[in-house]
This record gives C-alpha cells, sequence and structure tokens, in this order.
C-alpha cells in the first residue's frame, strides 16, 4: 500500500515537471517567433530606406533656362547645376543655357551634378581668314574651323566656277586678320562660268535644321528663308526641327541657276517627314 502511493507520487512529480517544461519550450518558441518577425520588420524597413536612398531621379531639361530658373529647378528635383563652358549663339539669349550633360530623361542618383554649357554674354571673337582664291568647297571648310557661318553665295561672270573672288561681311570687303564675333556670317562673292552655270535642286526633306545651310551651300544654293511651324517655340525646338516641305521641290532632273533661293518650312513633327505617296493614274 505504500509502495502505491510513494508511485502515485513520483509519476505526479514527473507529470508536474513535463507540463512545466512544455511550457518554457512554448514560451521560448513565442518568443523565439516574436523575434523572428522584429527582425523582419526591421530588415524590410531597412530594405524599404536602402531602396529609396538609391531611388533614380529623372532629369529635366534646363535648356533656354536662365541659372536662376535652373537653380530652383535644380533643388526641386535634388540635383546640383555647375557650369562648366560657354559658347557663343548669336541667335540665342546672352546666359541661357546652351547644353546640358547629363541629357533631359536620363536617370540619375539624387544630388547628382549636371553640368551646364551656358550661352556667353559676351561674343567672342575670331580672326577672319584669307578666302580669296579657295574654292567654295574649302572655303566652307575654313569658316566652320574658324567658328564662322557662309551667309549669301553671290556669283559673278569669271573663268572658274566656285573660285572665291571676294569676301564680305556685313556689305563690305572685309581684309584677312581683322577680328569679329564669332558665328558671323561671311558673304562669299564666286566666279561662274558661262559653261558651268546651273546646279540640281537637293532632296532637303528630313534634312536638320542645323545641317540646312551647309546641305544648300554644298550644292550652290541660298536660303532664301526657314518657316517653323507651330511645333518649334524657341532656338532649341529649332535644333531638333527638320525640312518637311521646299520650294522649288526636289529633282533629280531639272536643274536652276546657281546662286537661286529656297525657301524651307521645318517642323518637330516626324508624321510630316513622310513622302507623301502619289494617287491615281498618270496620264
Amino acid at each position: 500500500m505504500a509502495d502505491t502511493k510513494k508511485t502515485t507520487k513520483t509519476t505526479g512529480k514527473k507529470a508536474g515537471k513535463e507540463t512545466i517544461s512544455g511550457k518554457v519550450l512554448l514560451k521560448h518558441l513565442g518568443l523565439a517567433i516574436v523575434c523572428a518577425f522584429a527582425a523582419l520588420c526591421i530588415i524590410m524597413l531597412l530594405l524599404k530606406l536602402i531602396t529609396r536612398h538609391n531611388r533614380e531621379l529623372e532629369v529635366p531639361s534646363f535648356i533656354n533656362m536662365t541659372m536662376e530658373e535652373a537653380r530652383k529647378v535644380a533643388a526641386a528635383n535634388h540635383m546640383r547645376i555647375e557650369i562648366t563652358d560657354s559658347v557663343y549663339i548669336n541667335r540665342m539669349e546672352p546666359g541661357a543655357i546652351y547644353r546640358q550633360n547629363p541629357k533631359e530623361g536620363s536617370m540619375v542618383k539624387k544630388n547628382r551634378r549636371i553640368l551646364l554649357t551656358i550661352n556667353a554674354k559676351l561674343a567672342k571673337t575670331v580672326q577672319m581668314p584669307s578666302l580669296v582664291g579657295y574654292s567654295l568647297r574649302q572655303a566652307q571648310s575654313e569658316l566652320t574651323a574658324n567658328q564662322l557661318r557662309v551667309g549669301n553665295l553671290i556669283y559673278r561672270q569669271d573663268l572658274a566656277t566656285n573660285n572665291v573672288l571676294e569676301q564680305h561681311y556685313n556689305g563690305s570687303i572685309i581684309a584677312p586678320g581683322k577680328n569679329i564675333p564669332v558665328e558671323s556670317q561671311i558673304d562669299l562673292v564666286l566666279g561662274l562660268n558661262d559653261q558651268d552655270t546651273m546646279t540640281y535642286i537637293p532632296q532637303l526633306r528630313g534634312t536638320p535644321y542645323i545641317r540646312l545651310k551647309a546641305t544648300l551651300t554644298e550644292n550652290s544654293l541660298n536660303l532664301a528663308s526657314a518657316l517653323f511651324d507651330n511645333t518649334v517655340q524657341d532656338y532649341s525646338d529649332s535644333l531638333e526641327a527638320m525640312v518637311y516641305r521646299q520650294i522649288p521641290e526636289y529633282s533629280d532632273s531639272v536643274k536652276i541657276k546657281m546662286g537661286s533661293a529656297v525657301t524651307v518650312y521645318l517642323t518637330k513633327d516626324k508624321s510630316l517627314l513622310e513622302i507623301p505617296e502619289k494617287s491615281g493614274k498618270e496620264l
């Protein structure tokens, strides 16, 4: 009888210990789950912060802005700006931003520095080169190398066609070595042989505005006028504009006299650059 009581008492103690051990285990397990969940939350929060910190921003356009305007836009977009160079474009507002790097639409990190080229307020000057005796092609290359532009082509009867006879600036002959502003237009008086007076009308459709004058010059033609549609609002837009119409029209068989002028119409709308298909039957 005593042995039975002793056994029952021992069994009760073991059961009590097992119950306590189970509760401790559950407590530790619950604590581990809570810790794991907390750690996961912390990791997710850190990842979110890191991702936000490294989030890329789209670069806005600073072209044609003043520096004051550009600083405000840069601050609003969490970027920095710095002037690294200047050019002189007489068709653009002095002090306006001419170029940027990275370009508009690029993706950059926060506080990225945007490098700017501005249009100088005072014109740089260069010495007028000597072009007399050069061919038109040579004169064009020489002017470009000296940051000058070909103006009007004026033809005069001579033995050699497209040989430079005189160089003019602002309506008067200009001597070599004289200082003039960069981007100045130099009119060229060229020879014209009676046996070689005609040139073909080039296809200008799709030609960028910035290449237009050079293309006409290469074909011994002048620019009468360049007319922009409403897609072109400023100088920056004009740099992206292309010819969609020309007068006289392109012809690979009809010639016009050298020195003739061509009128062009320009747009940024690429759908206008498509050559329309001819409809109807030819009679």
